[in-house]
């Protein structure tokens, strides 16, 4: 059984920004949503700009969000009140009075902060909607409507830069009707975060450039009906060969969503391949060590996935939980994340 040959070894913490933290007072290891040390109490901040978590002390300031949304990270500017560079592009967020928002709101943040973090290591532009009014990324955190009319549901999407979440989506029981309903392997909050990203970053790098016609000739042409496309989809299911040329069923709807969902999956492989090197693991003999955030070159990268993949699909199986990673990468997905990966490396970020 391929578990079997999977063993975990002994790893230096030398503080390389993996999603493997230390503790500044004790140096134990802390995690990445941790507000304070279990071992010594040592109250942290993450530090962004460093990538690393800081003791709280007077020269360092918590985000604002800190004791209502569990924000762990630390403030842009050293003054009380300032929010954090992932909570920055906040624009509405949930209604804290209203049962059960809160947990959810603290749900929805942890998503956010782990896309900004991937967005931050990628040195990605990510401007605010102070910067850019137009097309500076933003965040409403949502909740469905109730009126006298019955309830006004929150639709989870992008428009020109502003992403909408529906915190419902941090129920479990919510989130897995919905999966049911769609017939999806896989719905998660991170998931959502990453695949609007995507439409964001398609908007910003795609749209307009030179890239379009590689992006065509990968992805399909953009300028099809969105709507109508939607709506057959709906109707009609993916093709029966969807697993051919497209990682998702959803992906085929449209170009748009095919770009999302590839983008929310590079995503999900460079982090996943970052905390399999943090932690040093090693299959078959072979140790994962490769960072995917900085691979220029995917063929590395989905070499060393594949086998973590594997695995741990099984170890869930031997749970009886759901496969973690249930996609197939096939050639056409492979140049699709190549697409991507260089488009990430082609950009720039004034705000790194």
């Amino acid at each position: 059984m391929v578990l079997r040959h999977a063993t975990f070894r002994p790893h230096h913490l030398n503080g390389s920004p993996m999603k493997r933290f230390t503790c500044p007072t004790c140096a134990k290891e802390v995690h990445f949503r941790n507000q304070s040390c279990v071992n010594c109490g040592t109250r942290l901040g993450f530090d962004a700009n460093a990538l690393v978590m800081r003791a709280i002390g007077p020269d360092v300031v918590l985000c604002a969000n800190a004791q209502a949304a569990g924000c762990n990270w630390m403030a842009v500017k050293s003054v009380p009140g300032s929010f954090c560079l992932a909570c920055q592009h906040n624009r509405i967020v949930p209604d804290a009075r209203t049962k059960g928002n809160l947990s959810r709101w603290r749900d929805v943040e942890l998503a956010k902060r782990q896309l900004i973090y991937a967005l931050i290591r990628w040195s990605l532009p990510r401007p605010t909607r102070a910067q850019d009014p137009g097309m500076g990324l933003a965040f409403d955190f949502l909740a469905d409507a109730e009126g006298p009319n019955g309830v006004t549901p929150v639709m989870t999407g992008h428009d020109s830069g502003l992403i909408t979440i529906n915190i419902a989506e941090s129920d479990d029981d919510v989130r897995v009707a919905r999966r049911t309903a769609m017939d999806e392997p896989y719905r998660t909050l991170i998931g959502h975060m990453r695949h609007e990203i995507g439409h964001y970053y398609w908007a910003m790098l795609v749209d307009g450039s030179p890239q379009i016609e590689r992006y065509r000739a990968l992805f399909g042409d953009e300028r099809t009906d969105y709507s109508v496309a939607l709506q057959r989809h709906y109707d009609n299911g993916a093709p029966q060969n969807w697993r051919q040329t497209h990682i998702s069923a959803y992906a085929t709807a449209h170009p748009w969503e095919d770009f999302a969902e590839t983008w929310a999956h590079w995503m999900h492989i460079a982090d996943g391949v970052e905390t399999a090197t943090s932690y040093a693991l090693s299959l078959d003999g072979c140790q994962v060590r490769l960072d995917g955030y900085k691979a220029r070159d995917i063929a590395p990268v989905i070499e060393a996935w594949v086998p973590v993949t594997v695995a741990l699909n099984n170890m869930n199986r031997a749970m009886g939980q759901p496969d973690l990673y249930p996609f197939v990468l096939n050639k056409s997905v492979m140049a699709k994340l190549q697409f991507i990966n260089d488009l990430i490396h082609a950009a720039t970020s004034p705000n790194k």
